[in-house]
């Protein structure tokens, strides 16, 4: 058979495919208006954008009738979670106002990145936003006239002192704040300010489109209920709470941001040291190693003074990495001394610690993987 007898034959398929492909893209073009419909008639109401109930009952039954037709239910799911999560930014074109007769917020640092993406938030749920940057000090008595919530949305080093700084607020005002450390925040906000406090710290950057399936840690301080509209308004928004104490928090917190910071740290500047080819690297990477490097070539265009003040946050973290080092060392010993038993008794401890968890988290990275590979140009 000639290449051109091949053409040929393959036309009319060929054709056939791209008229699916056009019924399909008419499709999703339908449901988007279905969606923002759901998402003007949620915001009516004050419901969540994201529901995970109804999402999780959507996937399973689409799983089956894939399974019925004999259509991959894994891809049938993979589809779908990519639609839902375009279409829970078409439910996002505005918010309920989740505080009776709104009010206004004053956002500390609301020009910053992670500020100004709750300034907009705040603004598209009908709330009056004021913005308080160093210039604006002077008039910080008036700004915060009568306001309902001030968030402090200031670097870590200058937290404190900027919530030292502020005003008497009026009683019943919320104070917050979106540090990445809880107990010293908070305990400065509740020596400053008589009234309802609170501790929040979202667990995302500025870059992110949306809130819905982002945890938000809130860390309790005083007169909870007196804060309740604030903690709906983020389940509006999409947001997961995760309540914890405010020493609970910064102990995690170690492990899920300063370990790792400083451990991507070390690496990124090991490979600079090693004068390591990236091009190279990524050339004969394996899609696990490509999220790796990707993973810590993030750190370095992120702002580097956020990350050095995360990993100074605590002296506990000093300490933390003083332990890690010693197992580090402990295993390079094993290494040196080519003892595979020893190495594989440290692996098998990893295994009992992970438990059952190791095998899911095995499926979630194919996930990601094939995703890597998909991308990979």
């Amino acid at each position: 058979m000639t290449n051109l007898t091949a053409q040929q034959a393959l036309a009319p398929l060929r054709q056939q495919i791209d008229n699916i492909d056009s019924q399909l893209v008419a499709l999703l073009a339908e449901r988007a208006k279905v969606t923002a419909q759901v998402g003007k008639i949620k915001q009516q109401f004050a419901l969540p954008v994201y529901v995970p109930e109804r999402e999780q009952a959507l996937l399973s039954a689409r799983r089956e009738q894939a399974q019925v037709l004999g259509v991959s239910a894994d891809l049938t799911e993979d589809v779908l979670r990519r639609i839902m999560r375009e279409s829970y930014q078409t439910q996002e074109s505005g918010f309920v106002c989740c505080r009776e007769g709104g009010g206004k917020v004053v956002v500390v640092g609301g020009a910053g990145a992670l500020g100004a993406r709750f300034v907009s938030l705040f603004q598209r749920s009908g709330y009056e936003v004021a913005v308080l940057e160093p210039q604006d000090w002077p008039q910080a008595e008036a700004l915060c006239a009568n306001a309902a919530l001030v968030l402090m949305a200031v670097p870590i080093t200058l937290t404190e002192r900027l919530i030292n700084q502020l005003p008497v607020l009026p009683a019943g005002c919320v104070l917050a704040d979106i540090t990445s450390i809880k107990q010293l925040p908070i305990s400065a906000m509740l020596a400053k300010h008589s009234g309802p406090v609170v501790g929040l710290h979202p667990m995302f950057g500025p870059d992110i489109t949306n809130l819905v399936k982002q945890v938000v840690v809130v860390c309790h301080g005083r007169d909870e209920n007196r804060y309740q509209w604030l903690l709906k308004q983020l389940n509006v928004w999409g947001a997961e709470l995760a309540v914890k104490q405010a020493a609970e928090h910064d102990s995690a917190m170690q492990l899920i941001q300063a370990m790792r910071h400083f451990s991507s740290l070390v690496y990124g500047v090991h490979l600079a040291d090693e004068n390591a080819d990236l091009d190279e690297l990524l050339q004969l990477s394996s899609p696990i190693y490509r999220l790796e490097l990707a993973m810590v070539g993030r750190l370095f265009a992120q702002n580097a003074e956020l990350y050095a003040d995360i990993m100074l946050s605590s002296c506990e973290v000093t300490t933390l990495l003083e332990r890690y080092q010693q197992r580090f060392t402990a295993l390079l010993q094993l290494l040196k001394a080519k003892d595979k038993a020893g190495l594989m008794a440290q692996f098998g401890k990893g295994q009992q610690f992970f438990g059952d968890l190791a095998g899911q988290f095995l499926q979630e990275s194919k996930q990601l993987l094939q995703k890597a590979a998909d991308s990979r140009s």
